[in-house]
């Protein structure tokens, strides 16, 4: 099936069916990142990185009921005005949801970021010479550390 193809299926579901299927989406990921929100104030990282995958499939599904829902909004509200009212109070949900999210990943990276400097700093301490040459000088070390590379793209 083709893009142009599931999002002409989309725009011809049922007014209600439309909405069912965005709101039970926006609901699963609110839950998933509510999830992942409680793992990451816990610290239980691994376990929340888990999740991204799930999370992932969900925002994208959402993405996708979410411009339907634009494309056809004057339809909805001719036929399922009641539900579209609905789904503006779960899309609120997952914007309160999202910025505590977005609050304790922040957290989480900067924990993260300044561990890696610490342990950076300390390897790097740790590899100055600590003693004296025939000059009465520190002596250099034969190897210089390079430091401590990290992948940002976690």
């Amino acid at each position: 099936m083709t893009a142009a193809q599931r999002l002409a299926a989309l725009d011809d579901l049922p007014a209600r069916d439309l909405i069912a299927f965005t709101e039970g989406t926006l609901r699963a990921l609110v839950d998933i990142m509510n999830q992942e929100t409680t793992l990451l104030r816990s610290g239980r990282h691994r376990e929340a990185g888990a999740l991204s995958a799930d999370k992932t499939r969900l925002a994208q599904d959402y993405v996708s009921y979410s411009r339907a829902v634009q494309r056809q909004l004057e339809r909805l509200k001719q036929e399922a005005p009641d539900d579209i009212g609905m789904l503006r109070l779960g899309h609120d949900r997952l914007a309160t949801q999202m910025a505590e999210n977005l609050k304790v990943v922040a957290t989480a990276r900067a924990v993260t970021e300044d561990i890696l400097t610490d342990v950076a700093t300390q390897v790097a301490r740790a590899a100055k010479p600590k003693t004296y040459g025939a000059a009465g000088q520190l002596t250099q070390p034969q190897v210089a550390t390079g430091g401590i590379a990290v992948n940002r793209a976690l």
